[in-house]
């Protein structure tokens, strides 16, 4: 399975808009536009599961640079998520159920 990030998306751009126009490429797993957590709005960037390698990398040359809803899209090959700091930046203290414990 290869996770591939596409980027640039219209507000506009749907999830089944980007399960059809990757499905041109081979079978895909699943597709996961992100959204702010507080509003619920579209950030401007999704990431696509497809089942074969092969056809991922064929839907990443073939669709990077190619305009959805008028926006060139930024498609490559999604890189891991860094472990570590675990998103809390760079604080090194225990979470608030931790901190006052008597």
């Amino acid at each position: 399975m290869t996770n591939i990030f596409v980027g640039n998306l219209s507000y506009q751009t749907t999830q089944d808009e980007l399960h059809v126009t990757f499905s041109q490429f081979g079978n895909v797993e699943r597709v996961n536009i992100a959204t702010d957590r507080y509003t619920g709005q579209p950030r401007g960037f999704a990431f696509v599961e497809m089942t074969e390698a092969r056809d991922a990398q064929n839907a990443i040359s073939q669709l990077n640079g190619t305009e959805l809803h008028g926006r060139a899209l930024n498609v490559n090959e999604a890189r891991p998520k860094p472990t570590g700091a675990g998103g809390r930046g760079g604080f090194d203290r225990p979470k608030k159920s931790l901190r006052y414990q008597w």
